[in-house]
């Protein structure tokens, strides 16, 4: 076991405080009194009240939400089964390109993927909107959830499906009550990422979205061009909020999930 040296303590504190210490400055200014963020005037909330009445940011973030919701879904849906294809389904005709193809967006730069989705919609007569906002976000992090999918198949122990198969279940049914319980883990943080990539996306979203269709990223970019509001300071101390309770809940989830596995793994080994 690796002693823990003072360099490697200094390391961490670094690099924890470079990640936080900009967070914890910006909700510190959300509750300021001035409307300059520089300037520390007193303590008030009244820029989270000023948010409330803020149409314009309100529109933005249900549209971002709606958004990172059915894209998230969608891609999860698909992630998920383009990892058991590439995972369970053998050497079939055409696996590298399709493999190629699902982790094509990892590497693919953003501007070329909302270029050529632009391009897309424009060729097929499909109107920008919400609807090809979720169809881009479907694109790109379905890949980032068939990554998380397939580590986990590859380490899954297909005994246990084997034995399903073997007591009568169809595939269907044994990948319904056997393999999808046991991979949910990775499923739902599959789903979180593409969630997470979706509510942070700036560059694909502004080639995809529409007049009537602006997100959070594209209206905080624009406000922040003209000089940095009070009330974004508290709009990003919210989203910071939710995605801290959305992170906990999702790690006491899968722990939870995962000692369920256990238990039930050693009491059908005692049986």
């Amino acid at each position: 076991m690796k002693r823990f040296t003072w360099f490697n303590a200094v390391s961490l504190t670094l690099g924890f405080a470079f990640l936080y210490i900009p967070m914890l400055i910006l909700i510190i200014f959300s509750f300021n009194e001035s409307k300059l963020v520089t300037v520390w005037a007193g303590f008030s909330t009244k820029w989270y009240g000023e948010l409330l009445q803020n149409e314009a940011f309100l529109d933005a973030a249900w549209v971002t939400i709606k958004v990172a919701v059915l894209s998230s879904t969608a891609a999860t849906v698909l992630g998920t089964m383009a990892a058991y294809v590439i995972v369970r389904g053998g050497r079939f005709y055409g696996r590298t390109l399709f493999s190629g193809m699902i982790y094509a967006p990892l590497v693919m730069p953003e501007v070329i993927t909302g270029l050529s989705l632009l391009l897309l919609f424009i060729a097929i007569g499909l109107d920008r909107g919400v609807f090809t906002i979720v169809l881009a976000h479907t694109t790109f992090s379905m890949c980032y959830v068939s990554v998380v999918v397939s580590s986990r198949l590859v380490s899954f122990d297909r005994s246990v499906e084997e034995a399903a198969l073997d007591l009568g279940c169809t595939p269907f049914e044994a990948f319904r009550l056997v393999t999808l319980p046991i991979i949910f883990p990775a499923v739902l943080s599959g789903w979180l990422l593409a969630f997470t990539l979706s509510l942070d996306d700036l560059v694909i979203a502004s080639f995809t979205a529409g007049p009537s269709s602006t997100t959070l990223p594209i209206k905080i970019f624009s406000s922040v061009r003209l000089g940095v509001s009070p009330e974004i300071n508290a709009l990003s101390t919210i989203m910071i909020a939710i995605v801290a309770v959305g992170v906990i809940s999702a790690s006491l989830v899968s722990k939870r999930a995962i000692a369920r596995q256990a238990k039930e793994t050693q009491e059908a080994v005692r049986a």
